[in-house]
């Protein structure tokens, strides 16, 4: 279903972008565009209630195949079109070509779509016998699975027993989140069958509530344990009122296993009554944001084992209480590794080892074939665990998730880059109001609720950096997206092509080695290498064949003499440039101005020309991004030309800065400049990261305007001069601060502030402020600051950083912050005495 979805997306962006291009490379038949429009909308909305409830299966769904090889068709059709238009130098040519593909595409879909409005009929009328029946068995949400090995959450286990057992008398609410394949019901599983909490406990039931729940099977699943008898003829509120009676003055112990809808929640929890007598409800679940939204919930989140632990669990799987022969120790060891933490891969493993000959050769096999035997052995029951999430998951996440099958095992996938590359590959539908950008940030958030992703790595201000998907779930993605053929991979799961099938790949991303057999659909390109084997490093002397691309990124040796052509232009769909390279300076054409579709733009330094005056109101409304920008004119014209700006960098080698109409840019959020010599800024409110260095500035004037900016999350200052080597904040300044950092602020003596001036700050870094005599102690009473690094300053400073570790821990806690202290050569050795805990202090070398 994602490759449909995909497709179908994919194809209306193309017809869109060219209806708003300004000087679009072709035109389509009104018609056409008419009923292609009609045919996709309907398609769109039959897939997003399209559920034929079926289970996993290796072999595509038909009618979404068939939905996705007529949009592919479509697109086919527009973009060799525009290839061919282009080659031949802009001249009028034949769109007899044209019509006629398209014309069957129409037809294709109106035949997809009648049988769409049958199936739509058919599912109707299940859908309703299904809601309206009474369940024929309810053993699958009462059954209470066998107690599991359960290894490296012997204290976790303790701590929720703690819980569940207090002397809290409201009913409370434990949610256990965490990736399918967690351990998330062994848990659940091991603590209720322990003879304490059955002691503690009046009542002890446990219910499965699964993706396709019925309310009226938990509220008898639950009875049945109680031996109470149910009436078939009671409806579903009913039910519940006779469970309510028989909790009701009775201290319960309620287990909801594998909730995926805080709706489900919603429509028993007023069943559940609460008694003052300590009952609890514990409930297990994938998706962080369900666990969030539960009323007084304490929420615990399964980690990933550890190698002692991992080894531990497929000991106890394969061998029970046998020791581990010697042979197969070492081999043994790789396989526990290859498993990456994951409880359910590593019991799934085990068993397949347990039934294998323990013999050394035979192992070999298994370890050299893990993510294969692992998704294979014992009714691919590991396979079918993770399919559920998959699945479960809305249909404009599916290509999202499927599309990380495509980065390499173990990547740390940087987040902007997956941006880059979801938007680049056109499957992420517009919203009204929200940038590309911004919907593709929630689509990944949600994503990483659902514990399908990892979040790997945090920027200074708490958001995601770097992001990677286990291997698993990678290997989930790669067989999903062979099936519903949306990218294709090599024999050893690396993925060689996004989207349609080789002849038609949309990526050369990770086909390194291997060309694609139609270049002129290609829309992500960056691979430096890929130029010298193709191109032998003369990209526009091969433009022609890429001017359907829309990411590009290269190396600057494709670009002679420090200029673009002026033929940049023909790529009329291009979103993101990257040009990696030293230090030359590269210059842009005037067409430039014309790129109405680029969003990212990424070069060492960069020289933009003036705007043409005749442009006639073309903007460069989708630019989010432009660095690093050399002699940057900040006239009216040019900021009227990139009005939803995000991020602009300027290079460390500018004189002077005038930027006083930077405030036009009302939706700027980063700025970067480095400048030696007089400055001129006018910040508009929406900057949340602000990154400032200049030689003989004074930060006074500048600071004044910072201090105020509503939304300022980072601030940086590097360089620079405070008047009489003073820095004294007041009340009302920096009001959403998350990170301070100054950087060789070498003229700073005295800093003087309250508490209150920053009161959301997180993390302060001091490098190298070699005259600053101590740090405020005032940090020490701000209860959201968690770390402070100091590098490379005085004795003193390190000394008033340990006063503040301290007062801050009396304050609010031991760990609430952690210090490093970075030493040079040059300090005192006596320093290092200051090391504790929560004061790391260690040498540091130039």
């Amino acid at each position: 279903m994602a490759a449909a979805y995909a497709a179908l997306v994919s194809a209306m962006n193309i017809i869109n972008n060219l209806h708003h291009h300004p000087t679009p490379p072709i035109s389509l038949h009104t018609k056409q565009v008419e009923s292609l429009t009609q045919k996709i909308n309907f398609l769109l909305k039959f897939l997003e209630g399209y559920n034929p409830h079926r289970g996993y299966s290796k072999e595509a769904d038909p009618l979404e195949s068939r939905i996705a090889d007529a949009a592919y068709e479509a697109e086919h059709a527009i973009e060799s079109h525009i290839l061919d238009q282009l080659a031949n130098n802009g001249e009028n040519m034949s769109y007899d070509g044209l019509y006629e593909a398209l014309k069957k595409v129409i037809e294709d879909m109106a035949s997809i779509e009648e049988e769409a409005k049958q199936i739509q009929g058919r599912l109707g009328l299940q859908h309703q016998l299904h809601t309206n029946s009474t369940p024929s068995d309810s053993s699958r949400s009462s059954s209470i699975p066998q107690q599991s090995i359960m290894v490296g959450a012997d204290d976790v286990k303790l701590q929720m027993m703690d819980k569940l057992t207090s002397h809290f008398r409201d009913l409370q609410i434990t949610s256990i989140v965490g990736m399918g394949g967690s351990g998330k019901t062994t848990l659940a599983r091991n603590i209720y069958e322990e003879r304490l909490i059955k002691k503690h406990f009046h009542i002890c039931a446990w219910v499965t509530i699964s993706q396709e729940y019925s309310i009226r099977e938990i509220f008898a699943a639950v009875l049945h344990q109680l031996n109470i008898g149910v009436d078939d003829n009671l409806r579903e509120h009913e039910l519940g009122e006779k469970l309510y009676q028989h909790l009701y003055h009775r201290r319960y112990l309620i287990i909801m296993d594998d909730m995926w809808s805080i709706d489900a929640w919603d429509r028993v929890r007023n069943y559940f009554p609460n008694n003052k007598n300590g009952s609890r409800i514990v409930v297990t679940t994938r998706l962080s944001d369900l666990a969030s939204t539960l009323p007084k919930s304490n929420s615990l989140a399964m980690e990933l084992l550890d190698e002692a632990h991992s080894w531990e669990l497929l000991s106890k799987t394969v061998f029970r209480k046998e020791d581990w022969p010697l042979e197969l120790e070492e081999i043994g060891k790789k396989i526990v590794k290859s498993c990456k933490g994951l409880p359910l891969s590593i019991v799934v493993v085990g068993g397949l080892l347990a039934k294998s000959k323990h013999e050394r050769e035979c192992w070999e096999d298994i370890w050299e074939n893990l993510n294969a035997n692992v998704n294979l052995e014992d009714d691919e029951r590991c396979l079918k665990i993770l399919y559920m999430s998959y699945k479960q998951l809305p249909i404009h996440l599916k290509p999202c998730f499927l599309y990380m099958g495509v980065f390499r095992e173990d990547e740390e996938i940087s987040m902007s880059k997956l941006i880059r590359y979801w938007i680049a590959e056109g499957f992420l539908k517009p919203i009204s109001g929200k940038s590309l950008e911004e919907i593709a940030k929630e689509y990944l958030k949600d994503l990483i609720g659902r514990n399908l992703i990892l979040c790997h790595r945090l920027d200074s201000i708490g958001n995601i950096k770097k992001c990677k998907i286990h291997d698993l779930l990678r290997d989930l993605c790669l067989r999903e997206a062979v099936k519903e053929r949306f990218y294709n991979t090599t024999s050893d799961n690396v993925a060689i092509s996004a989207l349609p099938p080789m002849s038609q790949a949309r990526s050369s991303t990770w086909n390194v080695g291997q060309k694609p057999l139609n270049m002129s659909l290609l829309r992500i390109v960056n691979k430096t290498t890929f130029f010298q084997i193709f191109f032998q490093n003369d990209l526009f002397g091969h433009m022609d064949q890429l001017v359907n691309s829309r990411f590009l990124q290269i190396a600057s040796y494709a670009i002679r003499e420090g200029k673009f052509p002026c033929s940049i232009w023909r790529f009329w769909n291009l979103e993101t440039l990257i040009v990696r390279h030293n230090s030359e300076v590269i210059t842009a054409p005037t067409d430039f101005w014309y790129m109405t579709r680029i969003r990212h733009v990424e070069f060492y330094e960069l020289r933009l020309p003036d705007p043409p005056e005749d442009q006639d109101g073309i903007v460069l409304g989708n630019l989010q991004r432009l660095g690093t920008v050399l002699d940057f004119k900040c006239s009216e014209q040019v900021v009227k030309k990139i009005p939803n700006i995000k991020e602009l960098v300027f290079p460390n080698r500018l004189v002077t800065l005038n930027l006083s109409n930077l405030d036009y840019l009302t939706k700027l959020e980063s700025l970067k400049c480095t400048f030696f010599g007089k400055c001129v800024i006018n910040f508009p409110h929406s900057i949340k990261r602000l990154n400032l260095s200049g030689i003989s500035q004074y930060w006074e004037d500048t600071l004044d305007k910072v201090c105020v900016l509503p939304h300022l999350q980072k601030l940086t200052l590097g360089w620079g001069r405070f008047n009489e080597g003073k820095w004294e904040t007041t009340e009302g300044q920096f009001r959403s601060l998350k990170f301070l950092a100054l950087k060789y602020c070498n003229y700073l003596e005295i800093w003087k502030i309250e508490s209150s001036h920053f009161p959301c700050l997180e993390r302060l870094h001091l490098i190298e402020v070699g005259k600053l005599g101590e740090i405020p102690l005032d940090f020490a009473e701000i209860p959201t600051l968690i770390e402070i690094v100091v590098e490379g300053c005085s004795d003193s400073a390190v000394v008033s950083a340990k006063r503040i570790s301290e007062e801050h821990e009396d304050y609010y806690g031991e760990g609430a912050l952690q210090v490093r202290v970075h030493l040079y050569d040059d300090n005192k050795a006596g320093l290092e005495s200051l090391d504790s805990p929560n004061f790391c202090v260690k040498q540091a070398y130039y």
